[in-house]
C-alpha cells in the first residue's frame, strides 16, 4: 500500500510501537505533505460550466429551472466515479442576474436524500436564504424569489443541510452565481473567453474511483484531498486568446486553504473578493483563499507564453504538527494558462477607482458582539437548530469581533450581508481585505473585526447562519443562528424546519 494511502488513515492506524520510534514518525512526518510542483502533466482542456438558461416569467421575473440528480463523472481513468450535480452530472451551472432584477429559481431535489441550496453571499429574506431551515426532500421542489440587491459580485451556491453539508458539497453540489451592474470600467468580461470560472475543489479517490469521503484522522478539519480539480477537470490547461484573462477564483473546498500565485512569479491584479471590487486595484503576486472565499484577478499575458497558476503553502499560523496535517504544507499546481501565438488586444486596466470602500463603521469602534471558535463551538455552544442565538434590529449596524482560540484552522462566514473588515489583531487590513466580504479567515489568537449592516425584512421566525465554512467544522456544531427583527429582541425559539414536499 501507497504511504500516502497510509497517511490518510492517521497516525492512529500505525501500531504504538511503531509511532513511538523515531524514525517512524520522522517517516510519516515526511510523507505527510503534498507536492506537485513541475509533476502535473496538463493534459485536459479546462471545462467552462455552462451559462444557466434563463427566460422572464409572466410578472417579469427571471426564472431558472434546476434540478439536483446523481451522476457520474471522469477524474481519470477507469471507472467513472459517482457524484452529484446540479442539471448535469458533477458540479452546477453558472448562474447570472443583473442588479435590479428579480430572480425566480425552481429547484427539484431528485438526490436520494434531502438537500437545500443556500445562495453564498446574496443579500436575501431569510426565508429564501438555503440554509438548514429550507430543507428540500427527495422529489419536491422548492422555489425562492428574490430581488437583487447589491453590486456586481462572484457570489456562488452550494448545499446547506444541518449536519450533511460537508458531504453533499464534496460530491460535487457546487456552481458560481455572478451578479452585473451597469459600469464604465473596461475589465475583461466575456464568459468563458477573457472571463473564466475557476471552481478549486480537492478530492481524493479509492482505487475503483470512488470518492474517499474518509476525514483525515490528524488535523481536525475533515477531507483534505490529494487531487486537485478546477470547474471539476484533473491537470487542466486553459487556451488564452486575449492579452488579458480575468478568473474568477472560488476556494469550493470543504477545508483545504490555498495561497494562489504563479510558476514564474509573475505579478497579477487583484480586482474583487466576495462581494464585489475592490476599492482599487491592487498589484500582488499572491492571493490567499480559505474555504468559500472568492478573489477575481486579472493576468496579462505575452504571446505563446505559458504559466501555471499555482497554491503555495498558505500562512496559517498554525504550529508545526497541525500546518502539516491540514495541508498548510503542500504546494500544488493548479492550472496552465496557454497563451496563443496571437492575443487580441485588451484594454488597459483601470488604474484609479474600481468602486466605494466599505464605510460601515470606524475602524476603533467597539464590537457590539464577541465570537470565539473552538473546536466544534462558539462562545463555548454547538449549534442548535431550536435555538436563536440573538437578534439583531433591521437596519442596525454592528460591529463583531472573532477570534479563533484553538489552534486549529477556522473562518467565518455570516449569511445575507457583506460585512467591512475594520482591523486584524488591531491593525488595519491589508488591501486585498479592504472591499466587501463574506468570509474572512482567522488565524489562531488573533482578533477580527468586522462591521455589516442588517437591511433585510425583519422575520423572527426564520433565521440566518453565521459559521466556520470548514464545512467538517460547521456540520459538527461550529454555527449559530441570529435573526432580524424590527425592535433586535431575540425570538424565544427557531421554527423547526419545514421540508419542502411538493
Amino acid at each position: 500500500m501507497k504511504r500516502r494511502t497510509l497517511l490518510k488513515a492517521g497516525l492512529a492506524a500505525v501500531p504504538a510501537t511503531a509511532a513511538a520510534t523515531a524514525g517512524g514518525v520522522a517517516w510519516w512526518w515526511a510523507g505527510a505533505d503534498l507536492n506537485t510542483a513541475g509533476k502535473i502533466r496538463f493534459e485536459n482542456r479546462l471545462f467552462i460550466p455552462p451559462l444557466a438558461p434563463s427566460r422572464k416569467d409572466p410578472e417579469g421575473r427571471r426564472l431558472f429551472d434546476l434540478r439536483a440528480t446523481a451522476g457520474r463523472h471522469r477524474f481519470r481513468p477507469g471507472p467513472p466515479t459517482p457524484t452529484w450535480g446540479v442539471n448535469g452530472p458533477h458540479l452546477a451551472p453558472t448562474l447570472r442576474a443583473a442588479r435590479g432584477e428579480t430572480v425566480l429559481i425552481r429547484f427539484r431535489n431528485d438526490l436520494p436524500e434531502t438537500t437545500t441550496l443556500h445562495w453564498h453571499g446574496m443579500h436575501l429574506p431569510a426565508e429564501m436564504d438555503g440554509g438548514p431551515h429550507q430543507p428540500v426532500k427527495p422529489g419536491a421542489t422548492w422555489s425562492p424569489t428574490w430581488t437583487i440587491d447589491q453590486p456586481a459580485a462572484t457570489l456562488w451556491y452550494h448545499p446547506h443541510p444541518h449536519g450533511r453539508t460537508a458531504v453533499h458539497v464534496y460530491r460535487g453540489l457546487a456552481g458560481l452565481f455572478i451578479l452585473d451592474e451597469p459600469t464604465d470600467l473596461e475589465l475583461p468580461s466575456r464568459y468563458g473567453v477573457d472571463d473564466i470560472p475557476v471552481i478549486v475543489r480537492d478530492i481524493s479517490l479509492k482505487p475503483d474511483n470512488r470518492l474517499d469521503l474518509k476525514p483525515r484522522s490528524q488535523g481536525s478539519v475533515g477531507i483534505v484531498g490529494d487531487l486537485v480539480t478546477v470547474n471539476g477537470t484533473t491537470a487542466p490547461y486553459l487556451p488564452v486568446t486575449t492579452q488579458r484573462i480575468r478568473l474568477r477564483l472560488l476556494n469550493a473546498s470543504n477545508s483545504r486553504i490555498y495561497r494562489f500565485g504563479f510558476r514564474s512569479g509573475r505579478e497579477f491584479t487583484l480586482i474583487g473578493t466576495d462581494g464585489g471590487l475592490l476599492p482599487a486595484p491592487h498589484d500582488t503576486d499572491r492571493v490567499q483563499l480559505s474555504p468559500a472565499e472568492r478573489a477575481e484577478i486579472v493576468v496579462a499575458m505575452e504571446p505563446g507564453e505559458r504559466d501555471v497558476l499555482r497554491s503555495f503553502p498558505p500562512r496559517t499560523g498554525l504550529n508545526p504538527w497541525d500546518r502539516r496535517w491540514t495541508g498548510a504544507d503542500d504546494t500544488l499546481d493548479v492550472l496552465e494558462l496557454r497563451a496563443a501565438p496571437r492575443l487580441t488586444p485588451s484594454p488597459p486596466l483601470p488604474t484609479g477607482r474600481l468602486a466605494d470602500p466599505p464605510r460601515l463603521a470606524d475602524p476603533a469602534t467597539p464590537p457590539v458582539r464577541r465570537f470565539r471558535l473552538a473546536k466544534y463551538t462558539i462562545n463555548d455552544k454547538a449549534m442548535d437548530m431550536d435555538r436563536i442565538d440573538f437578534a439583531v434590529a433591521q437596519g442596525s449596524t454592528e460591529v463583531w469581533e472573532v477570534i479563533s482560540v484553538d489552534g486549529t484552522p477556522h473562518n467565518f462566514h455570516v449569511h445575507d450581508v457583506q460585512f467591512q473588515v475594520l482591523s486584524i489583531d488591531g491593525k488595519a487590513p491589508p488591501p486585498e481585505l479592504r472591499g466587501w466580504k463574506d468570509t474572512v479567515h482567522t488565524l489562531p489568537d488573533t482578533p477580527v473585526r468586522i462591521a455589516m449592516q442588517f437591511r433585510g425584512p425583519p422575520n423572527p421566525a426564520m433565521p440566518y447562519m453565521y459559521h466556520c465554512h470548514i464545512l467538517n467544522h460547521e456540520d459538527r456544531g461550529l454555527m449559530g443562528q441570529f435573526a432580524v427583527t424590527a425592535d433586535g429582541r431575540t425570538p424565544q425559539a427557531a421554527p423547526a424546519p419545514t421540508p419542502h414536499e411538493h
